[in-house]
C-alpha cells in the first residue's frame, strides 16, 4: 500500500518563495504570487477572489490545493469600552486568544496576538501559565489572528494600525515562526501593516533578544520587567533565575542601539509586591542613561496563582504615587489604561474559562 500523501499546508503557512515555486511547478506565472498573498493578507482577508490580474483557474487551483484558513471562531466577547476578545479554535482542537483594542482615534485599533498555545514561563500572576505550555503556533496560525483582527476592526469602522505580541506565550521561544509571520503582516507588499507598527514582547529571554537584534526587522521591543531587583522578580517570574535584570537590560540596550527603536519596559503593579516607592526609585535608577519608556499597568486579577497566592492590583492612590516618583526621578513613564475590565480581558482568562466549561460537559 503506497504511503499516504502529507496533508497540504495552509496557504497562510507558505512564504512568498514557497508559493512562487508552486506557481512555477504548476505552470503559472510567479508574478501572480504577490497579488495572491496581498489579497489573502489584505482587506479581503482569506477570501481570495478572481480578479483581472488573477486568472480564475489559478484561484480555483489554489482553493482546491491549500486550506485558506486554519482556525474557527470559538468565542467572541465585546467589552463596554469596545475591546473585542476572540478565542480561536485550531484544527487540533486547541484554542488561542487574540484581542482588538480601540484606539483614542476613532478610526484606529490595535491588536494583541498570541505566539504559543499556553505558556511555559510560569509567571505567577498570569492566567495563561496556569494551563501550561502545549505547543508553538505556526506562522500561518499567527497570521490568521492578524486577519481575524483586521476583519473585526473593519466591522467596527476602524483600521487595524498596530499589533503587539503580548498575548499567550513567549514570542522569543518561537521566533522561528514569529519572525516570518511579522514579515508577512508588516511587509508593504503583503499585509502592509508596517514594521514600526509591530511590537514583540518578552519576559527577558536574552538569546531571543539577541536573535531579534540580528534579524534587524525594525520592530519595537517590549520587556516585561515587573520588578527592579532579581529577588522580587524571581519570586513572580521564575525566568528571572536564568536571566538577571541587568543582563536583560543590556540585551535591550544592544537591540535599541542597532534598531533605533526605543524599548518599552512593561511593569504590572501588584499590591504589596512590586509597588513600593523605593521600588519605583530603583526602577527609575535602572533607566538612568537609557532612553526607555516605562509602561505601568494595574493588575487584572486572575484568581488563585500557581503558588496558591491571590494577587491584587495596586490602589489608584499607590499607582499614582508610583508613577509620580518615577517621573520625579527623571524616568519617562505613563500609565496604560485598562481594557475590557468587564470581560475576560487578561491574557489566558477566556481560554481558561472555556476549558473549564468544556470539562463540565
Amino acid at each position: 500500500m503506497p504511503p499516504l500523501s502529507p496533508a497540504p499546508r495552509p496557504l497562510l503557512d507558505l512564504s512568498t518563495e514557497e508559493l512562487s515555486a508552486w506557481m512555477v511547478e504548476h505552470g503559472y506565472k510567479p508574478a501572480h504570487t504577490l497579488p495572491v498573498l496581498r489579497d489573502v493578507y489584505g482587506t479581503r482577508g482569506a477570501a481570495l477572489q478572481p480578479k483581472d490580474r488573477l486568472p480564475a483557474n489559478l484561484v480555483q487551483h489554489i482553493h482546491s490545493t491549500f486550506p485558506a484558513t486554519v482556525a474557527t471562531l470559538a468565542q467572541r466577547q465585546v467589552s463596554e469600552d469596545g475591546t473585542c476578545k476572540l478565542l480561536l479554535r485550531l484544527p487540533d482542537g486547541r484554542t488561542v486568544e487574540s484581542v482588538l483594542m480601540p484606539d483614542y482615534h476613532p478610526e484606529r485599533a490595535a491588536g494583541c496576538i498570541s505566539s504559543q498555545v499556553g505558556c511555559a514561563m510560569g509567571c505567577d500572576f498570569c492566567a495563561t501559565t496556569q494551563t501550561g505550555f502545549e505547543r508553538n503556533l505556526t506562522s500561518g496560525e499567527i497570521v490568521e489572528q492578524f486577519i481575524h483582527l483586521r476583519r473585526e476592526a473593519r466591522g467596527a469602522g476602524r483600521a487595524l494600525r498596530t499589533v503587539v505580541f503580548m498575548g499567550m506565550g513567549e514570542p522569543m521561544l518561537n521566533l522561528r515562526h514569529v519572525l516570518p509571520a511579522v514579515e508577512r503582516m508588516a511587509d508593504p507588499r503583503l499585509g502592509a501593516l508596517g514594521w514600526r507598527q509591530v511590537t514583540i514582547s518578552t519576559v527577558g529571554i536574552v538569546p531571543g533578544i539577541e536573535e531579534l537584534t540580528e534579524a534587524n526587522l525594525g520592530v519595537h521591543l517590549a520587556v516585561s520587567l515587573h520588578a527592579p531587583d532579581d529577588e522580587t522578580r524571581t519570586a513572580i517570574l521564575p525566568m528571572g533565575r536564568r536571566f538577571p535584570v541587568q543582563d536583560i537590560l543590556e540585551a535591550a540596550d544592544r537591540y535599541q542601539e542597532k534598531s533605533g527603536r526605543i524599548t518599552t519596559i512593561q511593569y504590572c503593579l501588584l499590591e504589596g509586591v512590586n509597588d513600593s516607592l523605593n521600588q519605583a526609585r530603583d526602577l527609575a535608577n535602572l533607566m538612568k542613561d537609557r532612553r526607555m519608556h516605562i509602561n505601568l499597568l494595574r493588575y487584572n486579577p486572575t484568581g488563585l496563582s500557581l503558588k496558591g497566592r491571590t494577587y491584587a492590583p495596586s490602589s489608584m492612590e499607590q499607582t499614582e504615587s508610583f508613577l509620580a516618583t518615577l517621573r520625579e526621578c527623571g524616568a519617562v513613564a505613563h500609565l496604560r489604561r485598562a481594557r475590557g475590565p468587564d470581560i475576560d480581558a487578561a491574557c489566558g482568562q477566556l481560554r481558561k474559562r472555556e476549558g473549564r466549561e468544556r470539562d463540565k460537559v
